[in-house]
């Protein structure tokens, strides 16, 4: 009994939840500047315990760009070999129009 007496109180709370969102949509949460508190400073600052992996950004960014143009020379040996199959397919076509036609 105490369930349902708690599911009615939670529906209503919907419900005039529901109600004010109205007036709450016409405000936007954008425009209020909040200043962070001491916690959220704190766990924002620079940990001198990290200091010594501070050289593992370098290497990340390094393979990072190894990556990147690895990934542009195998798309352009790709876009390469299409090439080179279209325009082997184009003169297979000429040749095959032109002993076709003077046969």
């Amino acid at each position: 009994m105490a369930f349902l007496l708690n599911k009615t109180s939670i529906a209503s709370h919907f419900r005039s939840h529901s109600q004010n969102t109205v007036d709450a949509l016409s405000h936007t949460r954008r425009a209020y500047h909040i200043e962070l508190g001491a916690r959220e400073k704190a766990l924002l600052a620079e940990d001198p315990a990290l200091k010594r992996f501070k050289s593992h950004k370098k290497s990340v960014n390094a393979v990072k760009r190894m990556g990147d143009v690895l990934t542009i020379v195998v798309v352009a040996g790709c876009c390469y070999e299409i090439y080179v199959k279209a325009v082997m397919r184009e003169e297979a076509r000429k040749k095959a129009g032109a002993a076709g036609g003077s046969a």
